[in-house]
């Protein structure tokens, strides 16, 4: 069996507007802007398992973004980063949208991979609420957005660098 990390995409690995203390996802293939630190921090993470990315991507129903654009972003990502797969859900009623814990069950069941063995790393609550369904240890990326968080997380880290510290410390 095998371990994985799993990685929200807008504010985790690639930067997303903040209004009022909310994230919106980015809109166009132009704005989009890798982290700081995110390709670095994925290619150490890769030491700890397959690097699955898990996003939901409300905007395309709600008609904000094309699907179009939403997989130039994703083929962009798996073309300069270490990722191996990119799982989205954009349907919220769906049994794969965050915070359900379908995309990281599906992906555990293509990839052979042991939940409790695994990390979900995001910076909303939906994130952690996904890890902890599937059983997963959770890394909260906290960005002080001002919305509640409904599950508590295993750990709280400042950045995608920081939540690559952590993991792999812990897997030595």
């Amino acid at each position: 069996m095998t371990r994985a990390v799993f990685l929200d995409r807008d504010g985790v690995i690639i930067r997303t507007d903040v209004v009022d203390g909310k994230p919106y996802a980015i809109t166009s293939y132009d704005e989009l802007h890798i982290l700081d630190g995110a390709a670095d921090a994925i290619d150490r993470l890769k030491e700890a398992g397959v690097m699955i990315v898990v996003s939901n991507q409300p905007d395309v129903t709600a008609g904000k973004v094309t699907r179009d654009v939403v997989e130039a972003i994703n083929a962009e990502l798996m073309d300069t980063l270490a990722i191996d797969q990119i799982k989205v859900c954009y349907d919220s009623g769906s049994d794969c949208y965050k915070p359900k814990p379908g995309m990281l069950l599906e992906a555990a069941h293509e990839h052979d991979i042991t939940l409790h063995r695994s990390y979900m790393v995001g910076d909303r609550w939906r994130d952690i609420g996904a890890g902890k369904a599937a059983g997963c240890t959770t890394v909260f990326i906290d960005k002080g957005y001002s919305e509640q968080a409904l599950d508590m997380p295993d750990h709280v880290v400042g950045s995608l660098p920081e939540a690559a510290d952590l993991i792999l410390l812990r897997n030595e």
